[in-house]
């Protein structure tokens, strides 16, 4: 017994000892405003006065500490071993600075390994990420449910009226007319269908894999009396040519949704849109993308943490390989715009939300789900600001006979 407490009194010292060398490290390159809290009651600062807090629970946490990620620490925070005292969306670049005092990459490989993506294996996976309850995604989302990145033209606009500036971006793109048929792939809870039918006069028709966004949909088109001009169906995206035919839309658009494609998958994502779309007949995909040109990296682990805990299954492309797949199943890319500021701006402001109703929060979910999206909303901000991910619209004019498309000569028209 003596020799297993020696043991224990030595490790404990070694494990401070490697703290204490992290944080001369931090220091040595001007400090950070933290403060970790170690099992024991002992502080340990970063030269700053601190202004965000890490509590470590579980002691062996401390020998992760040595050569922090990112992800790791995100890890121990979601399974309680760590709580943080302080503002979340200031704690992350303060835990990169950790990370890379201890001499952690920022960039990590992901699996090299194409996930097979079969329709129920993707309704199994949007249905662990959506169906988490309609009352814990009222609590930060806009008044619409709008869950995908807003648009912002100044960045002072509310999250409100940034998101209906994105629905109107988005119709005004695919140039939408009275009674023109629109089809949108990962429809969430409907707000795109009733903004087009509301404001542009067309029919709309949703498809989603989530049964909780359907029923909320539903229900939302009924109370508005869209019911005639709107359609919302539980739909893969696989069943699109079987229900409705060839041809069968003048638009179409994809928001937030091929993330959950897969890489080997792209292709017949977009060729069966373009089965559905009539000739020059735009669609617009938006979609997040990788900043590695392989499409394998995401920053600091964290697309390991985001396809363990939020996303399963999720495979994000990079820009050339959306443009490549969009154009091989026949669309003529016209516009390509990146919307990545405006993420970490929208992400931002999720996060802020969620921050501002905790209590509220934890009495709808579970206490470790409300840890992982405190920790993927902040996380995602920052990763999008730091350039690790990036987010885009693309826009394609079915071509399927040679010949111009039916676009103006400028894009003028977008911006009207």
């Amino acid at each position: 017994m003596w020799i297993a407490r020696t043991r224990e009194r030595l490790t404990e010292r070694v494990m401070h000892a490697g703290i204490a060398r992290l944080a001369d490290t931090l220091i040595a390159g001007g400090g950070a405003p933290l403060e970790l809290v170690l099992p024991d009651g002992g502080r340990i600062g970063f030269g700053q006065p601190a202004r965000v807090q890490l509590a470590i629970r579980d002691p062996e946490v401390l020998t992760q500490l040595a050569n922090p990620t990112l992800a790791s620490l995100a890890e121990a925070f979601v399974q309680g071993r760590i709580d943080l005292n302080g503002e979340f969306l200031e704690a992350l670049p303060l835990v990169e600075k950790l990370a890379a005092a201890g001499g952690s990459s920022v960039t990590q490989r992901l699996t090299d390994v194409l996930t097979r993506h079969s329709a129920r294996q993707d309704r199994q996976a949007i249905s662990y990420h959506y169906d988490v309850g309609n009352d814990f995604y009222r609590l930060w989302l806009d008044d619409r449910m709008v869950y995908s990145c807003a648009y912002f033209r100044t960045a002072d606009e509310s999250l409100e009226a940034a998101q209906e500036a994105k629905l109107d971006h988005i119709c005004i793109k695919l140039r939408l007319a009275p009674g023109e048929r629109l089809l949108d792939i990962g429809c969430g809870w409907g707000a795109l269908p009733i903004h087009a039918a509301q404001r542009y006069g067309v029919r709309a028709v949703g498809i989603t894999l989530s049964r909780n966004q359907f029923e909320y949909g539903r229900d939302r088109v009924r109370e508005l009396g869209l019911a005639d001009r709107v359609e919302l169906e539980l739909l893969d995206y696989r069943e699109l040519p079987g229900r409705y035919g060839a041809a069968a839309f003048d638009k179409a658009a994809s928001i937030g949704m091929f993330e959950h494609v897969g890489l080997a998958n792209l292709r017949a994502y977009f060729s069966t849109i373009a089965t559905v779309v009539r000739d020059r007949g735009l669609f617009l995909n938006h979609g997040i993308t990788s900043s590695d040109v392989e499409s394998r990296a995401v920053g600091g682990g964290v697309g390991d943490f985001i396809g363990k805990y939020v996303f399963p299954h999720g495979e994000v492309p990079h820009l050339h390989v959306a443009i490549r797949e969009m154009s091989a199943a026949g669309f003529e890319v016209a516009d390509v715009e990146s919307l990545r500021p405006h993420y970490a701006k929208t992400l931002e402001h999720w996060s802020r939300r969620l921050e501002s109703q905790l209590d509220r929060a934890a009495a709808v979910v579970a206490d470790r789900t409300l840890r992982i999206w405190r920790a993927y909303l902040a996380g995602c901000s920052y990763g999008f600001a730091q350039g690790w991910v990036s987010i885009y619209q693309l826009l394609g004019s079915c071509q399927r006979s040679a010949g111009p498309t039916d676009l103006p000569l400028t894009r003028d028209w977008m911006y009207r």
